[in-house]
């Protein structure tokens, strides 16, 4: 049994909670995700953090064209209650601390949680976790967004009336500068946005009228916040207790909260990934402890809940045994060493209330910004805050390429011994390929067996509620126990909100450019596209439903830098509509971007097509988190080159592209 620390009783302490220990996980199925979860419970987890995957999180059916090649690769398919059931079987709701990274469709992931724990008899009222629902970064930097700011902020803000009254331990929002950190952004971007989209959510919650003014302030205290933490971990320990001071002080200011406990800012973290390598990928543990100390060192900074990254993610699916490394890393932070017993330590420094001091500062001004737009749901805000954040990250990854941003193992001490966690196979998960036609089978299944009347009731009791001004929670649960599925939730919603295409921050001109190397780029390009007779032309795309589009956006900007015409049109286009820009557009290579897994079966579709259309004399190079064995199917299937996170120099990128179009 754990005891209470003999220090912190000599110094007349309490000991200091452990935050929940989570693992962001899911994969295959949701009885393949069940077991894991029931696994990772075993060994000392004490909350859940479930990761769907994009069908899911896009509102589409497993068997949706646009879902193929993407079902359990980066998460659990939930298309229905029976789904849900499933996925926490054996695993009572009332005892659970739940977190569901879900957000264009949160209310209706939501509603199936709480329609599985109604069925298991748990009170709503019992109910604890959260769901991410902030739809703001979606647009910014996550991709997996649906409809347009209007309306996918009501559904934002229904999830938080409905929650504020019947689900009042439920955290119906986590306000996520997470993303937006692994999109480049700094700690005055990343706080400021953040804390904007916060104010622009309970603006809109005021506005909407739908929560009782004396039941407002519970639900100021319930929003919650999920961030980001890199190594610099003295920056990030100053960064949230400046977004503390921050949040305290608009809550009090601007929403009239008396209680103190309702104005403090929770938070969770995932720690960050960005910075993860594939080069030596052992490193990344450390780089991963050093992190996890920017949210668990100070006490009034402190994350109520922490998931770690395991150290192979630029390699591919972590395995159980990588969850459980990042798993133990924690429990011995919370119990083995004494970070726990003693108050906050920063408490007093001079250094860090000065930093504090003046990120605050920069963080109002930033804030102030986005206010004169309107708030973060304009048009115009979301184009400026984009376009931030893409200039912020190209910022990195030059300073990175040119070696002023020491990264060990890449820019500098690469040299290095064989390591056994990485020689020969199995240093990371693959997603059996048969998982998405037993999940499409279930699925056809679980439509044949349903009353369908009910389905179609309910269905037609949603679109309505939409078309008028209800809260669409009910009638979303009612969709759950009928057994709608996911694509036909969102499909009704679709029919009348609409849907949307984000910003891409990435402009068609871009700034004069001194760098050397950028000029000697110049000069190849237009040299050959004189042996061309035009202008070399680049078609950046990203088929599949993978929204992380930092990578495709910083290989469109050097591309428009060194002088290539770009086509870049954002995220979420199927192989037949890439097909048919490079019809319109005549491009020379084609660029594709994808993260999720789905590498070979997208890239093959890609260049079928282009086979059948007579393009096939357009060169198709690939990039994404892309193991060897995949690297050498993407060859043999005509990409012409495979790049992959150990690529982390875009001039030599370039370079390779350019000479691939040269004509010989």
């Amino acid at each position: 049994m754990l005891r209470r620390s003999e220090t912190a009783i000599s110094l007349g302490m309490a000991r200091d909670k452990p935050w929940i220990f989570r693992t962001y996980a899911g994969h295959s199925s949701a009885a393949a995700s069940n077991t894991l979860y029931r696994t990772n419970l075993a060994k000392g987890q004490t909350g859940l953090s479930i990761a769907f995957d994009l069908p899911t999180q896009t509102g589409y059916d497993s068997d949706d064209p646009l879902a193929k090649g993407e079902v359990g690769k980066v998460g659990v398919p939930v298309s229905h209650i029976g789904d849900m059931r499933t996925l926490f079987q054996g695993i009572p709701l009332d005892k659970m601390n739940t977190s569901m990274t879900i957000n264009a469709p949160a209310a209706w992931l939501l509603a199936l949680y709480v329609a599985v724990a109604d069925e298991q008899g748990s009170p709503r009222s019992s109910l604890t976790g959260t769901t991410q629902n902030d739809i703001i970064k979606e647009y910014l930097a996550r991709g997996t967004y649906i409809f347009p700011p209007k309306p996918a902020m009501r559904l934002t803000t229904d999830t938080i009336a409905f929650t504020t009254a019947e689900v009042p331990k439920w955290n119906p929002i986590n306000l996520c500068s997470y993303h937006l950190q692994e999109a480049g952004a700094d700690a005055v971007e990343e706080a400021a946005f953040a804390l904007a989209t916060a104010v622009s959510t309970l603006d809109a919650c005021k506005a909407r009228g739908a929560i009782p003014p004396e039941e407002f302030p519970k639900a100021v205290g319930r929003m919650s916040f999920f961030v980001n933490s890199g190594v610099k971990f003295i920056t990030e320990i100053c960064k949230l207790r400046a977004m503390g001071e921050l949040w305290d002080e608009i809550t009090r200011d601007r929403y009239g909260v008396t209680d103190p406990k309702l104005r403090l800012f929770r938070y969770g973290v995932q720690v960050n990934s960005l910075g993860l390598t594939e080069q030596q990928p052992e490193n990344n543990v450390y780089r991963v402890l050093f992190s996890m100390l920017g949210v668990t060192l100070s006490k009034n900074a402190r994350a109520r809940a922490v998931q770690l990254p395991a150290w192979n993610e630029a390699l591919g699916l972590p395995r159980p045994w990588d969850q459980q490394w990042s798993l133990r890393m924690m429990q011995i932070g919370a119990y083995e060493t004494d970070m726990l017993e003693y108050e906050d330590i920063f408490d007093g420094s001079k250094v860090i209330e000065e930093k504090v001091r003046q990120l605050k500062s920069q963080i109002r001004d930033e804030m102030d910004r986005i206010a004169n737009f309107g708030g973060t749901a304009t048009q115009e805000a979301l184009e400026y805050m984009k376009e931030r954040l893409v200039v912020s990250n190209a910022a990195r990854v030059e300073a990175i390429e040119r070696g002023d941003d020491i990264r060990v193992g890449v820019n500098a001490y690469t040299e290095t011994e064989v390591s056994p966690l990485t020689s020969g196979n199995g240093s990371f998960m693959t997603v059996d390929e048969s998982a998405e036609a037993e999940q499409i089978a279930q699925l056809k299944q679980w439509r044949a067996q349903r009353d369908a009347a009910e389905v179609s009731k309910s269905l037609a009791n949603l679109e309505r509620a939409a078309r008028g001004d209800d809260n669409l929670m009910p009638y979303s649960i009612a969709c759950a126990k009928a057994g709608v599925t996911t694509g036909e939730w969102a499909a009704t919603l679709r029919k009348v909100f609409g849907e949307y295409r984000a910003p891409t921050g990435v402009s068609v001109t871009g700034p004069a450019r001194n760098d050397e190397r950028i000029g000697a780029l110049r000069e190849e390009v237009e040299v050959v596209s004189g042996k061309l007779g035009r202008k070399l032309t680049m078609l950046v795309a990203k088929p599949g439903l993978d929204g992380h589009s930092n990578g495709a956006e910083q290989i469109a900007m050097r591309a428009r830098d060194v002088g290539m015409a770009v086509t870049y049109e954002g995220i979420r286009f199927s192989p037949a509509q890439i097909v048919a820009t490079a019809r319109e557009s005549k491009p020379h290579v084609i660029g594709l971007s994808i993260l999720s897994g789905s590498h070979v079966p997208l890239a093959r579709e890609v260049l079928t097509g282009l086979q059948k259309a007579g393009l096939g004399d357009i060169k198709v190079v690939a990039g994404g988190i892309i193991p060897p064995e995949d690297e050498a199917a993407l060859k043999d299937a005509g990409v012409s080159a495979v790049f992959s996170p150990k690529d982390y120099d875009i001039n030599q990128i370039m370079h390779v592209i350019i000479g691939l179009a040269t004509p010989v």
